[in-house]
């Protein structure tokens, strides 16, 4: 086989592509192979010879599926010798083919360009150190109160302290609703600076059955983006009203809360599950900021089509989210003000540093020699069925797209502690 390369950019390449017979000559033993069942007379299924199966058979079938094969399989191999790493579909145009004894053919393909890693064995950072406060575990102690408080209906006005079961909905400047900005029987505790800012106020005063409209100014942090910095009009109606008696912090509390003997045990839990979940978010911190400045210092052309795949990717879970809240993708669009494309390029910059950084992973995952055992592989697997006993997921778990997902992330893992381990030392 011969190969020509032409760099078109970084990040495109071309490929000139001639097979010999030598080339082509396993390939179409193996496409024959495929048609070893057609019957031929003298030989039982399955035993005629090539030779004669090959004139048994359509010959524009067996052309089909010749420069079906041909084609891919000269293009893998072409790949494999220039060391490329292509991406997405390629443009493929047949230049010459005499049946089955030479064939070229040229492949416009774009690339993952050059990649410079930085030295990353000598990039350090340092970890956090997690602490956990008596105000955290007092802050979780209150919730637990406050879930556990016995709860009697008044028909007074409500104040601080008390809950309050309210239907409301939200209407844009425009009077149509706002997705997201509504909710029926939701009990909310006054005071508890759970919900937006300055929604619990104008609750105050309220008593079972009174209804009340005003306007709050969302936060420009929202955790809703669709909703961050616009002002909505709500209209709320409380549908009862209870004070609550919160119970005393004492080792009843304690057993009431779940299985512990005394006060100081339930402490004891809370402290170590607020110390697990800061941990873990400091480590993933840690983690995004060290990835970040291998990046920063690493030298890689990212082809287009690998971006636009993120994007894409990044809308379709930005959907799944809207749609669990009830809000169609245009609602969104309109919310924000942005046409689809200016959506896009909005999300381009984020996702170019989300492939930036999985190239240069994947790089040092060579570099290291990092590998997932197939034993490794199957215990994840088998974690994941555990988690999971809904038969959909089970049946998702067993693909092979599935265990190729689960074998990156291993991969990515893996990785990811080797250079965290260099940074740490």
């Amino acid at each position: 086989m011969q190969i020509v390369k032409t760099e078109n950019s970084p990040t495109n390449i071309s490929l000139k592509i001639t097979g010999d017979s030598t080339d082509l000559a396993p390939i179409k033993r193996h496409v024959l192979d495929h048609f070893k069942d057609v019957k031929v007379p003298g030989f039982r299924a399955g035993r005629a010879p090539l030779e004669l199966i090959e004139k048994s058979i359509d010959q524009q079938k067996l052309l089909d599926e010749f420069m079906e094969h041909a084609l891919n399989d000269l293009f893998v191999r072409a790949v494999e010798t220039e060391s490329l790493q292509p991406v997405g579909q390629p443009d493929v145009k047949l230049k010459k083919f005499v049946p089955y004894s030479e064939l070229e053919f040229d492949v416009t393909i774009d690339v993952v360009g050059p990649v410079k890693l930085a030295n990353y064995k000598s990039i350090k950072l340092a970890k956090p150190k997690v602490e956990v406060t008596a105000k955290d575990v007092n802050d979780v102690l209150d919730t637990l109160r406050q879930r556990l408080a016995e709860r009697a209906e008044v028909t007074r006005p409500a104040h601080d302290g008390d809950e309050v079961i309210i239907d409301f909905s939200g209407k844009d400047s425009e009077g149509k609703p706002v997705a997201g900005a509504d909710g029926k029987d939701y009990p909310l505790v006054l005071g508890s600076k759970t919900f937006i800012p300055g929604f619990e106020e104008n609750l105050t005063g309220l008593k079972a059955g009174d209804k009340k409209d005003f306007k709050i100014t969302f936060p420009k942090d929202y955790g809703v983006a669709a909703l961050r910095s616009r002002e909505v009009s709500f209209s709320v109606e409380a549908k009862k009203v209870s004070q609550l008696s919160q119970p005393k912090l004492d080792d009843a509390f304690a057993k009431k809360a779940g299985a512990f003997s005394n006060l100081a045990e339930l402490k004891a839990d809370i402290k170590k599950q607020v110390k697990s979940e800061k941990q873990y978010q400091a480590d993933r911190d840690f983690e995004n900021r060290l990835i970040q400045a291998i990046s920063e210092k690493s030298k890689l052309e990212v082809p287009e089509a690998l971006v636009d795949n993120e994007i894409a990717q990044m809308e379709a879970q930005e959907k799944n989210n809207l749609a669990y809240r009830g809000q169609t993708w245009q609602e969104h669009l309109q919310a924000e003000g942005l046409t689809e494309e200016e959506h896009r390029q909005r999300q381009r910059p984020d996702a170019l540093v989300r492939v930036k950084a999985g190239l240069i992973l994947s790089e040092i995952a060579k570099a290291e020699k990092v590998t997932v055992a197939p034993e490794e592989l199957d215990i994840r697997l088998q974690i994941l069925k555990g988690q999971y006993q809904d038969p959909a997921m089970q049946a998702e778990l067993a693909k092979p797209e599935a265990r190729r997902d689960i074998e990156a992330r291993l991969l990515t893992e893996k990785t990811i502690a080797k250079l965290t381990e260099y940074a740490s030392k």
